[in-house]
C-alpha cells in the first residue's frame, strides 16, 4: 500500500547526528578511562583519528567537592575565548536557562557532589558533530543528569567551538574539584 510504512522485526539503533536511527554497529570504541583511587582532575582523549563522521562521549561521573560542579570542555587544547554554550536545567521544582559566550571553555552542567547520596553518579551523553570537517565551526550537544532519591538535576546543553580545525583532542576538567573514583568516560566514533 502506498505511503504505508512497515515496522522492522528488530530495531537496534540510536539517535545520533541528524536525528536518524543508526545501527549500533556504526559506533566504534576509540578510548575509555575510569578514575582510580584519589580522584582525577582532568580527563583527556588525544590523537583522535579523523576517520568518523561524529564523536560521542558517554560518561558517568561524580565530584569530590562539596558542591555540584560543571564539567569544562576544551577542544584541541584551545584556551582562547572561542567557546559559547546554551543550557536548560531542571531540578524537579524549577527550571533555569542561560548562556555563556566568548568563554575559554564549554560547560556541561551539573554533576553530583561528594555529599550527594552514596554512590550517586550522573549519566551523560555528549555528541560532537562533524568533528573532522574543516569547513565549519564545531557543534556539541549534551544531555545528562542524575537522581538522588527525589532530588537531582537534568540538563540539556548545546555548545559551539568557533574554530574550523578538525578535533584531535578533548579535555574534560572540573575546576576546583576532581572526578571521583569510579567515574568513567568512553569515547566513540560514529561512522557516516
Amino acid at each position: 500500500m502506498r505511503g504505508q510504512r512497515t515496522r522492522p522485526s528488530t530495531l537496534v539503533g540510536a539517535w545520533v547526528g541528524n536525528g536518524l536511527v543508526t545501527n549500533l554497529g556504526d559506533f566504534e570504541s576509540i578510548a575509555t578511562t575510569t578514575v582510580g583511587s584519589g580522584g582525577q582532575a582532568t580527563i583527556t582523549f588525544s590523537s583522535i583519528p579523523a576517520t568518523y563522521k561524529h564523536l560521542q562521549l558517554r560518561m558517568i561521573s561524580r565530584g569530590t567537592g562539596t558542591a555540584e560542579f560543571t564539567i569544562r570542555v576544551r577542544l584541541n587544547g584551545d584556551t582562547g575565548s572561542n567557546y559559547t554554550n546554551h543550557f536548560l536545567e531542571g531540578d524537579g521544582t524549577s527550571a533555569i536557562s542561560g548562556s555563556n559566550i566568548s568563554g575559554t571553555y564549554m560547560n556541561l552542567y551539573v554533576q553530583p557532589k561528594s555529599s550527594a547520596l552514596a554512590n550517586v553518579f550522573g549519566g551523560f551523553v555528549v555528541d560532537v558533530l562533524d568533528y573532522a570537517n574543516t569547513n565549519k565551526y564545531k557543534t556539541v550537544r549534551h544531555l545528562g543528569g542524575y537522581d538522588a532519591n527525589g532530588s537531582g538535576y537534568i540538563d540539556l546543553d548545546s555548545g559551539l567551538w568557533m574554530n574550523s580545525s578538525a578535533i584531535t583532542s578533548i579535555e574534560l576538567t572540573t575546576g576546583a574539584t576532581s572526578f571521583a573514583e569510579y567515574s568513567s568516560f568512553a569515547l566513540y566514533g560514529i561512522k557516516g
